[in-house]
């Protein structure tokens, strides 16, 4: 740029023509070694001191720009330094970000609005729930109208231990169920013709389910006359059960295997023996099922833990859930010989009674025909029906079993904590004792 005479670029200036001069005859004096021509470029005072004065101002000039360059430059860095900081913290958010364990779906929200479990309580449609002083356990049962008065007495037990309880109708029954004070206080479900473990499939996931310590999945015909839950839960937590059952009183109950049988003298035991040389034996050696590290599903109880597990294992289509309790010891947190156990102090009875597959009486009665043939026909029927249901609970125990063994030749990270040879080689262990 032109200022006055004075040059002006990026890299340099040249000053005005005096200055110029002036360098010109600096030099020559030099050469010359004459101290007159030296003294010849001040005879013009006051063109000297004009030129001084441009100098003066565009050396300010020079000096700002250089300042505003200078500045310039110091800004953009720091603004690069900001920003690569900013892309450090920012990299380091996204990281721990990934590293978070968000519910699928929820990606999308922030964390603090996500609501990842539920439970059972019902709420009020205004105002402020009641205060209870509901313990952290749920009972679930699968019931029929038929076995009414057995599950009457079943409800009020845990009811009285402040449970939450659920009841659910296998055979499309609820209206019935209002005459009991209580029936307004539990949750009921209802679908025809299925089982609790389908029920525990679909209405019991973990999520839901977990506020409450333990999950007491029964069938309805069970005594509980000796029984006590609150007591039975302190005895679990005690011991350190993950899954238990209460023992079944021998004499008045259907017993399929001894483990599940009651030691009068004991508080609870882990294994059974047997040793009358048919079938499995079972000693202080034993490590598998059926003589150590299992229950049987008419009255299991699981913890927490426990049941998030065994609920995954639960398969969808395979209602009758046979051989699942052959599987229960992987869920067991730990150890299934000393994590799985029989609660001997608090005992009930199994009356065993055959309910799935038996005929609606209700429809009976609405046909209007009560002859005897006619019964005896509907009596065959339900044999029938029954026989079909324990063919159908053998045929899926067969594809459960064949689902295990392709899973665990499969998966490649997993390990198998009990390969168990009795039970890879085909032996069944159904079978009674």
């Amino acid at each position: 740029m032109d200022h006055g005479g004075c040059i002006i670029n990026n890299e340099f200036v040249i000053f005005h023509t005096c200055n110029l001069v002036f360098l010109w005859e600096m030099a020559r004096s030099s050469s010359s070694s004459s101290s007159s021509n030296f003294t010849s470029i001040f005879r013009d005072q006051k063109g000297w001191r004009t030129c001084f004065r441009s100098n003066f101002f565009y050396a300010a000039s020079l000096f700002f720009l250089a300042f505003f360059i200078w500045s310039t430059t110091i800004t953009q860095q720091n603004k690069e330094k900001l920003l690569k900081w900013s892309l450090q913290g920012n990299i380091s958010n996204l990281t721990a970000c990934e590293n978070e364990c968000r519910p699928p779906g929820s990606e999308m929200l922030p964390k603090g609005i996500v609501a990842s479990t539920s439970n059972l309580e019902r709420r009020p449609l205004w105002g402020s729930p009641k205060k209870t002083t509901t313990s952290k356990s749920l009972f679930a049962v699968a019931v029929g109208i038929k076995q009414k008065e057995n599950v009457d007495k079943m409800v009020q037990k845990f009811l009285e231990s402040n449970f939450v309880v659920m009841l659910f109708h296998y055979d499309g029954i609820v209206d019935e169920w209002k005459d009991f004070e209580w029936s307004s206080s539990v949750i009921h479900v209802s679908a025809d013709n299925q089982t609790k473990w389908w029920f525990a499939k679909r209405f019991l996931h973990p999520d839901i389910v977990a506020e409450y310590d333990y999950i007491f999945l029964w069938d309805e015909d069970l005594g509980v006359d000796n029984f006590h839950p609150q007591r039975y839960v302190s005895i679990v937590k005690e011991e350190g059960f993950e899954i238990s059952q209460p023992a079944l009183e021998i004499g008045l109950s259907e017993v399929h295997h001894l483990i599940t049988a009651r030691w009068k003298r004991s508080k609870v035991h882990r294994r059974t023996y047997k040793r009358d040389g048919k079938g499995i034996q079972c000693d202080d050696n034993s490590s598998a099922p059926p003589c150590t590290g299992w229950i049987e599903v008419m009255a299991p109880v699981f913890s927490r833990a426990a049941w998030r597990c065994v609920w995954y294992m639960i398969q969808n289509d395979l209602i009758h859930a046979w051989g699942l309790d052959i599987r229960l010891g992987y869920c067991a947190q730990g150890d299934r010989t000393k994590s799985i156990g029989v609660v001997d102090a608090e005992y009930i009875v199994h009356y065993g009674l055959p309910t799935l597959g038996e005929p609606d009486k209700a429809k009976l009665a609405s046909s209007g025909d009560n002859s005897e043939e006619k019964k005896e026909a509907s009596k065959s029927n339900a044999i029938n029906k029954r026989i079909e249901v324990r063919r159908q609970s053998y045929n899926e125990y067969k594809v459960f079993k064949r689902r295990w063994k392709k899973a665990g030749e499969t998966d490649e990270c997993w390990t198998d904590l009990y390969p168990d040879e009795l039970l890879k080689d085909g032996s069944s262990i159904w079978p009674l004792m």
